[in-house]
């Protein structure tokens, strides 16, 4: 009777480890989504998990905390993390271990800038041969051009094509959400920054962007030629003045002097005021617009004879 009992007892026991090991086991085996980089506050473990949860989207628990000071004290500072899918206990084990980025340097991408004027800058900057970063570019970007979101980024103890795949994603995100908050699918997204990117260029004044959108949407409405300068401040002609020579003789899409509708890429990276501004442009019946002289507005019109008449103003 009494070995009854303790065999009862050890098996209860035996069980019992089996039950919790398994929910340890499949808790740790959770998969977690892991941007390329996050940061780590000082101080407490507690702290450290607190922000963890804001960046990840992700609750994490007292075991986890028990965890990370198992492995070690986790390094205050941005943390690279490679980004993409990883178990519980192995994000866990790298927050502990890996060093922060060394973050002395600024990279910077103003808003309207071609990505091949961008990338011939960075080339020069670190010494690197174009050809092969333009290579490496086509191969990692899901377009050409107009991807990228302009700010000013850290780069880190990093390779520059690791800087540019993390900017990538970080871009990537930004486009992911947008689209997803406006419901917009992939083709139409891609013509919202079609549309952002020739506002960028025609206009860096953020109050006039939804008008200069609204020009353009009224344009195509019409089948009208958009005929914009902007349009032709492509790719390495980025900041080159667009003389009636250029436009006689360029044939690529961007001319939208020669071609009617949109591009079918953006022309440059837009900003996010731009981008919100293509999703939103505001309710005019304008179609033409003109630089006033020596300031950075516009003066818009309805009709071809006020926009003549703009332009002799101008003069």
């Amino acid at each position: 009777m009494v070995l009854l009992k303790i065999i009862s007892f050890l098996i209860y026991i035996f069980t019992s480890l089996f039950v919790i090991l398994a929910t340890v086991s499949i808790f740790y085996s959770q998969k977690i989504v892991v941007p390329y980089t996050i940061h780590i506050p000082q101080g407490s473990i507690s702290g450290v998990l607190e922000s963890l949860e804001k960046q990840l989207e992700t609750s994490f628990y007292k075991i986890d905390g028990l965890t990370i000071s198992y492995f070690g004290q986790p390094q205050a500072g941005e943390i690279m993390m490679g980004g993409g899918e990883m178990e519980r206990w192995q994000f866990l084990q790298r927050v502990t271990k890996a060093k922060s980025i060394i973050s002395n340097e600024e990279i910077t991408l103003i808003p309207g800038e071609t990505t091949l004027y961008f990338l011939q800058g960075l080339a020069e900057r670190y010494s690197v041969d174009f050809e092969n970063l333009k290579k490496f570019w086509s191969e990692k970007s899901p377009i050409k051009e107009g991807f990228l979101i302009p700010n000013t980024y850290k780069k880190g103890n990093e390779t520059l094509e690791d800087f540019l795949q993390r900017y990538l994603r970080m871009s990537n995100k930004i486009h992911k959400e947008r689209a997803s908050k406006y419901g917009k699918s992939s083709k139409e997204w891609l013509e919202i920054l079609i549309v952002a990117s020739i506002i960028q260029k025609e206009s860096g004044n953020v109050e006039e962007m939804p008008i200069v959108s609204s020009v353009i949407y009224n344009r195509l409405k019409k089948r009208m030629k958009l005929q914009m300068d902007g349009t032709l401040n492509y790719g390495l002609y980025s900041h080159q003045r667009v003389s009636s020579e250029r436009i006689r003789n360029d044939n690529s899409q961007f001319n939208t002097y020669k071609h009617r509708g949109l591009p079918k890429i953006p022309v440059c990276n837009p900003s996010l005021e731009a981008i919100e501004a293509a999703i939103n442009p505001a309710k005019t019946d304008y179609l033409y617009f003109v630089r006033i002289k020596d300031t950075k507005r516009h003066k818009f019109s309805k009709s071809y004879i006020e926009h003549k008449k703009a332009i002799e103003r101008n003069r």
